[in-house]
């Protein structure tokens, strides 16, 4: 039991460094504003309840010359919601992507339709639950001009507001931000440090273009980072910064629509079961059975709770930088555990042949979904 209870503390520790690194050297994006001609794009498949706030805030944005919303067969109030706006304001347009072909996901296809249309220098595509503040465009485009990148994703700032909201969406950055070095990839241009987060990705036109679009992705659910990292592999520059004050998402308003969410992403994420069961394994033993193996006692009890502290301090920072509430971070081991039921039923979606479920749609042949399986 001492050397587990070691190797679990030498565990704990190094994904602490980790967190630290993240929450000391990931940068969010200058005050500095930048000019550009932005179409800025927003697929929607049933997104009513969304698209009002999210055009909202993207009409008072400086730079967008068009605002381009594809209405993704959607069976709500979508169209007419878009509709209403372009009769106020002539930049923003409707469009409706043809039948989703085969060897397409729904998303993807939406986000090539949009493409096809747009006219700007810069393509922003958002999603609709996607909050941009007044100076976000411009200041995305000054750190794109700065840094001298073609391809820019801000990892938005989470809102919350349900207890189970609170208790479980902290757990997306604290995953991303134990495995992912974040100032490492600002400095290397390695294609697995390649990140984006789907809500918010700035591309200059010219090379998506000649980099193939969407159509590199077509198959793919968790296209957004997948699009980075092929976008790194051809050798264009990208980045994701923390997009804290800059871009805010909803993602999920309840328990079920959590749990929907992050079963149709955690296992094809990885595409593979080893990478997978890597994952499982090393939350269960490091982030998890800490806060059980405390109480074996003796020296072994005594490492299982220092591992366990090192855990909970790296969620504290955490919250501290990204504004979560602390007591998400004090209950932890709940939130683990959700983590780990959430895992195993994205796992047996896939390798039961049921395939994921997304806005009424049923992937089962997805590139993602042939690998992972």
């Amino acid at each position: 039991m001492i050397i587990l209870s070691t190797i679990i503390l030498a565990l704990a520790a190094l994904a602490f460094g980790v967190v630290c690194l993240n929450v000391l050297g990931w940068r969010r994006p200058g005050r500095e504003a930048g000019a550009g001609v932005v179409s800025l794009l927003i697929p929607a498949r049933n997104e009513a309840a969304n698209l009002p706030a999210c055009l909202d805030a993207a009409v008072g944005q400086l730079c967008v010359t068009e605002i381009i919303v594809a209405d993704d067969h959607s069976s709500d109030a979508t169209a007419e919601i878009v509709k209403a706006y372009a009769a106020k304001d002539p930049r923003v347009k409707l469009v409706r992507p043809d039948v989703l072909p085969d060897g397409w996901c729904g998303k993807t296809h939406a986000c090539h339709s949009l493409a096809l249309t747009a006219s700007g220098d810069w393509l922003l595509f958002l999603d609709a639950d996607t909050r941009l503040q007044p100076d976000a465009v411009p200041r995305m485009l000054a750190e794109c001009r700065n840094r001298q990148l073609t391809m820019l994703s801000c990892w938005p700032q989470l809102e919350m507001h349900g207890f189970f909201e609170r208790l479980l969406m902290p757990l997306l950055n604290f995953v991303l931000l134990t495995l992912y070095p974040a100032p490492l990839a600002a400095r290397r241009p390695d294609a697995r440090l390649g990140l984006a987060h789907g809500a918010c990705i700035l591309m200059r036109t010219e090379e998506y273009r000649r980099f193939g679009g969407h159509t590199r992705v077509k198959a793919e659910l968790f296209e957004d980072t997948r699009l980075a990292q092929l976008w790194r592999g051809d050798g264009l520059r990208s980045l994701c910064l923390d997009g804290t004050g800059v871009v805010s998402v909803r993602m999920y308003s309840s328990l079920g629509e959590i749990w929907s969410g992050f079963r149709k992403n955690l296992f094809p994420a990885f595409k593979g079961q080893i990478g997978f069961w890597t994952f499982m394994l090393f939350h269960a033993a490091v982030f998890f059975a800490p806060f059980a193996l405390m109480f074996t006692g003796g020296a072994a009890g005594i490492l299982f709770a220092a591992a366990a502290g090192l855990v909970l301090a790296s969620r504290v920072m955490m919250a501290i930088r990204f504004g979560h509430p602390i007591w998400s971070a004090l209950l932890h081991p709940i939130g683990e555990f959700f983590v780990l039921l959430i895992g195993m039923a994205s796992w047996l979606q896939v390798v039961t042949g049921r395939g994921v479920e997304w806005k009424g749609r049923r992937y089962r042949g997805t590139a993602t979904l042939k690998e992972a399986a």
